[in-house]
């Protein structure tokens, strides 16, 4: 989603202290962005009850709670722009463009999905969108994210590559690698790492020796930022600065939003290594779309009976989306190797 200039900023725009995107968004973009995070939110809430249903198979990874940090990072960015993603990439196709009935076909199996049923939840991509995909593997779209880059600077296209990973990527070989090749050649790329406090079961602070992940942008000489990830404005401003660093020809940057998970790691997980306090208390008082919702209402960008009404109309796309992908049809077992092997010449 573009940027705009200020001078179409929303009506509230006019007050100094106003945080970042209500200066630098219009009205219709900021309404844009919400109805996006909960259609994040509600596209996994209806997956999960599928999932629970006998609908959908296998498992998922849900990132309900951190939806602002999937919009935020992507607010600045065009169709033009790609990403990578991670198994937990829901919120980043859907910030990124993608169609939540095409999802949930993928989701379900249907040759109506975007990898005509044979990626499922964690294996998503959408080129017409700029999304090169999730990525099952821990750690692996850094590298992918590097090589879009790389390609974006050789030929000049004027793309930015972002890649998403979590706190349990940082400490894999290929984290270190990614960010020390990006900076040598100076490529036009943005590293994002959702720290939602654990990977799998283990807390960072047992898992990583510095006490942020963005601290190890030092050692690969390029800005380290560390932002509320439940505050869309704060990721917001922190990725349009790093695309327009990474568009200037000036590098990379890593970006940590720090944010949290309201379900368990996937669906087998019995979540028995959290407090229900430390759960309850990141779902009450730091919700990222309550918080963004009571900021629209503050600074007269919405009124109630309008955000309401966004949530009415998300509603409905979700039912749709999942009738839609309930109605499509299987793949044969005919066809078992399709898309599987390019065609030779």
């Amino acid at each position: 989603m573009a940027k705009t200039t200020a001078a179409k900023a929303a009506p509230a725009a006019e007050g100094g202290n106003l945080p970042f995107i209500y200066r630098e968004y219009p009205r219709e973009t900021l309404l844009g962005a919400l109805r996006k995070m909960h259609l994040i939110r509600k596209f996994e809430e209806g997956a999960e009850e599928s999932y629970m249903r006998g609908l959908i198979h296998g498992t998922m990874h849900l990132s309900i709670g951190q939806e602002a940090s999937a919009m935020g990072i992507c607010l600045p960015l065009t169709n033009d722009d790609q990403i990578t993603s991670t198994h937990r990439g829901h919120g980043h196709c859907i910030a990124k463009g993608a169609d939540v009935k095409r999802m949930f076909a993928e989701f379900f199996g249907k040759t109506t999905g975007y990898c005509a049923g044979r990626g499922g939840s964690m294996h998503i991509a959408d080129v017409t969108t700029g999304n090169l995909g999730a990525n099952g593997i821990v750690g692996g779209g850094l590298p992918i994210a590097v090589g879009a880059a790389l390609t974006a600077k050789r030929l000049k296209t004027g793309k930015v590559a972002v890649c998403f990973f979590g706190d349990g990527a940082n400490n894999e070989g290929a984290f270190h690698e990614a960010l020390n090749m990006a900076s040598v050649w100076k490529l036009p790329v943005v590293f994002v790492c959702e720290n939602n406090k654990y990977g799998m079961s283990t807390s960072t602070e047992r898992s990583t020796a510095v006490a942020n992940i963005a601290d190890r942008a030092a050692a690969y000489s390029m800005p380290g930022v560390i932002v509320d990830g439940n505050v869309l404005s704060d990721v917001a401003e922190a990725s349009h600065a790093a695309v327009e660093r990474a568009r200037r020809g000036e590098g990379p940057s890593l970006i940590e939003c720090k944010t949290y998970r309201y379900r368990g790691h996937s669906k087998s997980d019995r979540n028995r290594y959290r407090t229900k306090d430390e759960i309850d208390d990141w779902m009450s008082n730091r919700d990222p779309i309550e918080r963004y919702e009571a900021q629209l209402v503050e600074f007269g960008i919405a009124k109630a009976d309008e955000i309401e009404a966004i949530r009415a109309s998300v509603a409905e796309e979700i039912a749709a989306g999942i009738e839609f992908a309930k109605a499509s049809p299987a793949p044969e077992i005919a066809d078992l190797a399709n898309y599987v092997y390019t065609e030779q010449a």
